[in-house]
């Protein structure tokens, strides 16, 4: 689609609409997207969160989101059956999503059970995992995490089953691990590409947690040496990092957390203070243009591509075509087994 106006005549026709739709409109948009979107929204924040908030108002129709396409997987599964939910570009998917495709986690699966037997083995989900992997971890007896809530989700595993395997973020999977106090020889990870994970059959024995082989691109791109120049230039600052980055980096931090976490730590902290965020970009611009009495600092500039696929004249386009185009589906039987695998994760 192409709109030749500008921006302000695109935010003010998207404004008319969400005026004329008045209720039966929701918007949600991630911490990641672009600060004009956010600012367009009904609620913004985390994925799952915006998903449960659309699915409880019961006024909505249109629940519109302006994220990746697992999160409006998860919109849909949790949506009541009058909620139609649309994403403005199909193609904003999610590389950690994509490191876990169903055929080889089924397969993995199949082989570490093969090993450990199935009764003594728990799957762990994070949500950013696409739809059919959480509907593999509902039938299978597990549950769904998200990175706030990762250690109380082992934790439940732990009281059911003595193992754990953990999709599709490895570095999530290591930081809860270490939170929990895992000793390091107790955990494994698990490369779909070779047999048994590339692990001997000993080590997946011994293992208390396998991590399977993904990662996020946005968070692997922070590294230690960040930290310490940052460190050495602004040596009053705190480094507040997200779970998604590697161990050595979240070590290396004053404090780690969800992208709401790092919102609040933001909004809490002192006026004058300065803050060395290791998350998006987007979400660290915004954060420093509402908070002008902070220093507010990238940890190093990390984009992610898919966020930033959602623009203006997309979500115009789909406002203009709400109830129509970019329709979110789970199938039903998809939907019953995630389901119960974020029912599980509710009860925490």
């Amino acid at each position: 689609m192409h709109y030749d106006i500008n921006e302000k005549e695109i935010i003010k026709r998207i404004k008319t609409i969400k005026k004329k739709l008045g209720k039966e409109l929701v918007i949600l948009t991630h911490h990641y997207q672009r600060k004009e979107i956010v600012y367009l929204g009904d609620y913004g924040g985390d994925s799952f969160a915006l998903s449960r908030q659309a699915a409880m108002n019961n006024d909505a129709r249109f629940i519109v989101f302006c994220g990746v396409n697992f999160m409006a997987e998860s919109a849909e599964i949790l949506s009541q059956p009058n909620q139609i939910v649309q994403i403005p570009d199909l193609d904003a998917g999610c590389w950690m999503a994509n490191m876990a495709d169903i055929s080889i986690v089924d397969e993995s699966w199949e082989q570490a059970v093969s090993v450990i037997g199935e009764d003594k083995i728990t799957p762990v989900v994070y949500m950013n995992a696409d739809a059919v992997v959480k509907d593999f971890c509902g039938k299978n007896g597990g549950i769904i995490c998200t990175s706030s809530n990762a250690p109380e989700a082992l934790k439940w595993s732990f009281k059911r089953r003595e193992k754990i395997f953990f999709f599709p973020d490895k570095h999530l999977g290591r930081n809860t691990a270490n939170r929990l106090g895992i000793p390091p020889e107790e955990v494994i990870i698990w490369n779909p590409e070779t047999p048994f994970g590339g692990n001997t059959k000993e080590a997946i024995k011994k293992a208390k947690i396998i991590l399977w082989e993904g990662y996020c691109l946005v968070h692997t791109r922070f590294q230690v040496e960040d930290i310490l120049k940052m460190r050495n230039k602004f040596p009053d600052a705190k480094v507040v990092v997200h779970p998604e980055c590697p161990q050595e980096v979240v070590g290396a931090a004053d404090d780690a957390g969800s992208t709401s976490f790092i919102v609040n730590y933001v909004d809490q902290a002192p006026a004058g203070a300065t803050i060395v965020i290791g998350t998006e970009i987007n979400l660290i611009d915004r954060l420093a243009f509402e908070y002008p009495e902070k220093k507010i600092l990238a940890l190093k500039h990390s984009l992610c591509p898919n966020m930033s696929k959602i623009t203006l004249q997309k979500l115009l386009w789909s406002l203009e075509n709400v109830g129509k185009v970019n329709i979110i589906k789970v199938p039903y039987k998809i939907k019953k087994g995630a389901k119960k695998a974020l029912d599980r994760m509710l009860t925490l």
